[in-house]
């Protein structure tokens, strides 16, 4: 039995991929600074802000799955997210490398592009937008996943570590999609993350499937869901809301996603399974 641990285990996401470990038969610690609503497996309250205290949380470990991190721009100051994001994957895959863990998954994020928070309509250079595609964050979140990113090759370069950076859609729990019919037919909204989402069981897969892939060194991966959130074709969205956007270099049949997640698929063997289709009633 590998053991795992999860950090940012009381986010939105983090209980999800702990669950899904726990259920596979991994031994799994979860690690938060704050304790999580449901008792699913041991637990560790932690800063990772403190070198020292990550250390401690990974000692054992065999993989490391880290999602805490403030999770979008302007909740806080700018220098509290990017402090508090950066130092916290530094100090996590420090310790990791420390200790002679040799597989460790991040969480990045779209928001890396620089469309999400974009406050001067930034748009993408091309769809379906891959992991080439330009990164040119205003915000200083998306730059500290920028920053997560390089700081994960370093570590590849000087250790040899595997770190999987999970370029995350729109996570969307269970009860999220009770969201869905507020937006679903209105092209504006959710235009500046291109109408992706991603379940969060599907990203605990892909987590999965990160920490058992092997020779992957530093890789960075979209994860997102094979259709778009809203119940308007693709082709259709764009000519709505990015209609001088030229670059289309894949078919954009019916509800294909707009952000591509093949080489997830083909690096990882992984593949969604959840859609909002099969779980919202359309009005």
């Amino acid at each position: 039995m590998k053991k795992v641990v999860v950090t940012g285990s009381s986010g939105l996401l983090g209980p999800y991929v702990v669950r899904h470990f726990a259920e596979r038969g991994y031994e799994v610690l979860s690690v938060d600074i704050k304790k999580p609503q449901e008792n699913l497996t041991r637990h560790l309250t932690a800063d990772l802000q403190n070198e020292g205290e990550c250390y401690g949380a990974l000692q054992g470990a065999d993989a490391v799955i880290h999602l805490a991190a403030i999770p979008v721009a302007y909740s806080h100051p700018n220098e509290v997210t990017f402090r508090n994001n950066v130092v916290s994957v530094y100090n996590i895959l420090e310790a990791a490398a420390g200790l002679g863990i040799k597989k460790a998954v991040i969480a990045s994020s779209e928001s890396s592009y620089g469309i999400c928070f974009s406050r001067k309509g930034l748009k993408p250079q091309y769809v379906p937008m891959d992991e080439d595609h330009p990164q040119l964050p205003e915000d200083c979140y998306g730059l500290s996943k920028i920053v997560a990113e390089k700081t994960a090759d370093m570590f590849n370069r000087r250790t040899g570590m595997q770190v999987v950076s999970l370029r995350l859609g729109n996570v969307i729990t269970t009860e999220k999609y009770l969201n869905f019919p507020g937006f679903i037919r209105d092209p504006k909204k959710r235009r500046g993350i291109l109408w992706s989402y991603i379940d969060a069981r599907d990203i605990a897969s892909a987590c999965e499937r990160a920490i058992e892939a092997d020779g992957l060194d530093s890789v960075a991966l979209n994860i997102a869901a094979d259709d778009t959130s809203m119940d308007i074709k693709s082709a259709d969205l764009m000519k709505a809301e990015f209609p001088d956007v030229a670059d289309i270099r894949a078919p954009l049949d019916n509800y294909r996603t707009l952000l591509s997640n093949e080489k997830a698929k083909k690096l990882l063997g992984w593949k969604p399974v959840h859609f909002w289709r099969d779980n919202v009633k359309l009005p």
